[in-house]
């Protein structure tokens, strides 16, 4: 699937923003509502992998040669 450049390059902003926002909805939730809880752990794991997405393009970027270069083997 092909996204625009713009959007892709937000996804992992996405990610987070919605982790932070269930977070903050199971905490005004309060620990009287058990569902508050499940609103935490899936904030946990939305901010988790919007961070894994933005480690592994940034440690992809890194990998690759800058436009112009060639690449080095080590042999």
């Amino acid at each position: 699937m092909w996204l625009p450049t713009p959007v892709y390059e937000r996804v992992p902003q996405f990610w987070f923003l919605m982790g932070l926002l269930f977070i903050a909805n199971g905490l005004y939730l309060g620990i009287d509502f058990p569902i508050s809880l499940v609103y935490v752990a899936v904030g946990s794991i939305c901010c988790a992998y919007g961070s894994c997405i933005a480690i592994v393009r940034l440690r992809h970027r890194k990998s690759r040669p800058a436009d112009g270069e060639t690449p080095t083997t080590t042999e």
